[in-house]
């Protein structure tokens, strides 16, 4: 019905997946192997709820900028299929419901951090930082990161080194692969008067930005090393993965087009979710 999917596009299916993507990652990683399917059920059930939850606030606040922009302008809010007050109603059911099976079927401790990168997310990055400053991105990040210690308190109940690991990735990871998305929807992000780093400082800043959180980001991922959080066969991938990536983000600078801009949006997808495996296989085998 299309009711059911209006309501189900609220939720952001496409980021949650990421986001469980990361959290089953850092589970995985936390219990040396394939944690109880039970805990990986009701884990993963209540992220989704949750990310779900936030995900529907950001459509009731940012409503007004999704109208003008083409990237968002036929999402239901938008369009008219549902209201902001049905939207808000929607999202605060999921969230109870994910909280509370976070809180009563998995750990209180990642419940209570499940709902702090919401919090965060809805009250700081989407009320506040978006529509402050080009930094929103940079700050905003951390909200995206938090799933790798839910899922490490989930096994443990606690948080872990990996888990802090992944964290750092995350966060680092966030501006080149949201940047590089706004090099090919400058003109929509300036019609919504969004502060955006391609339509506040330029493409040619927004590029060099790019290859600067991508060089902190293969560096802070090669660290995981040395610090003894990580073993040889996840450096050997990192090191592979993260030039690629670089070279990607070298090519984007010298390009006066959105081809390769595109590209390393894309490849920015596939390295998260590669990262998430190379550090689930080198902790397993170590």
């Amino acid at each position: 019905m299309k009711v059911i999917d209006d309501y189900f596009q609220l939720a952001k299916p496409r980021i949650i997946v990421l986001l469980l993507i990361t959290t089953a990652a850092a589970m995985v990683m936390a219990a040396r192997g394939i944690p109880p399917l039970a805990l990986l059920f009701w884990t993963l059930l209540g992220g989704a709820l949750a990310a779900g939850s936030a995900g529907a606030l950001n459509c009731v606040f940012d409503a007004d900028i999704d109208r003008v922009m083409a990237r968002t302008m036929l999402r239901p809010i938008p369009q008219g299929r549902v209201t902001p007050l049905q939207a808000t109603v929607f999202a605060v059911i999921l969230g109870v419901a994910g909280f509370a099976v976070l809180y009563l079927l998995v750990d209180p401790l990642a419940a209570w951090l499940s709902l702090a990168g919401n919090v965060f997310y809805v009250a700081i990055y989407t009320m506040w930082l978006k529509r402050a400053t080009p930094l929103n991105i940079v700050i905003g990040g951390a909200a995206g990161a938090v799933p790798p210690l839910v899922g490490w308190a989930a096994v443990t109940n606690q948080i872990g080194g990996p888990a802090l690991g992944l964290f750092a990735l995350i966060f680092l990871w966030t501006p080149p692969h949201f940047w590089s998305l706004a090099l090919m929807t400058e003109t929509d992000y300036d019609k919504a008067h969004v502060p955006m780093m391609p339509n506040v400082a330029g493409e040619e800043r927004t590029k060099r930005e790019i290859i600067y959180y991508t060089v902190l980001l293969v560096l802070a991922s090669l660290l995981l090393y040395p610090l003894h959080v990580m073993g040889a066969l996840y450096t050997a991938a990192a090191a592979v993965l993260g030039g690629i990536f670089l070279y990607d983000t070298f090519r984007t600078w010298k390009d006066e087009g959105t081809f390769w801009a595109r590209r390393t949006f894309k490849f920015s997808l596939l390295y998260l979710a590669l990262m998430c495996l190379v550090m689930v296989v080198d902790r397993i085998v170590a």
